[in-house]
């Protein structure tokens, strides 16, 4: 008989699901006329989804992934480094796989991280706030 403690099931967060998030981050940044990068990632780090929005600078595209990455990696909003960064805590910069800019939120669904949405093309600010309307579609 097979012992049910070695193996856990967990949520996966779909292409249906992403391109959903994306389209609510989209509606977010179209509204103010923001020019983004919108990268999706699951909960691995592996890229899911991505949209470049007319006008967004092609340097945004590694950094929305790379935002999606931290936010999944520690499984918080990359606020969090900025904050610590602001704050003097210069260590967070050595840290492997850390973006300390604003604009990557985890994902959760039922209180399971499943993945990341990263966003860059405007302030961190404003990319946060796009982010956040993102992942508000698992909430």
């Amino acid at each position: 008989m097979p012992d049910n403690s070695m193996v856990v099931e967990k949520a996966m967060l779909t292409l249906a699901a992403a391109k959903k998030i994306v389209a609510a981050a989209e509606a977010e940044a179209l509204k103010h006329a923001w020019p983004v990068v919108i990268a999706v990632v699951d909960d691995g780090g592996n890229l899911i989804y991505l949209q470049r929005l007319d006008n967004a600078q092609f340097g945004s595209v590694e950094i929305a992934i790379q935002k999606a990455r931290s936010a999944m990696a520690f499984k918080r909003p990359t606020k969090a480094w900025e904050e610590l960064l602001a704050s003097g805590q210069h260590r967070v910069l050595g840290l492997p796989g850390v973006l300390s800019s604003e604009g990557g939120v985890p994902l959760t669904w039922k209180g399971q991280i499943v993945g990341a949405v990263g966003v860059s093309g405007v302030k961190s600010s404003e990319d946060g706030q796009i982010a956040r309307a993102g992942a508000a579609i698992l909430e």
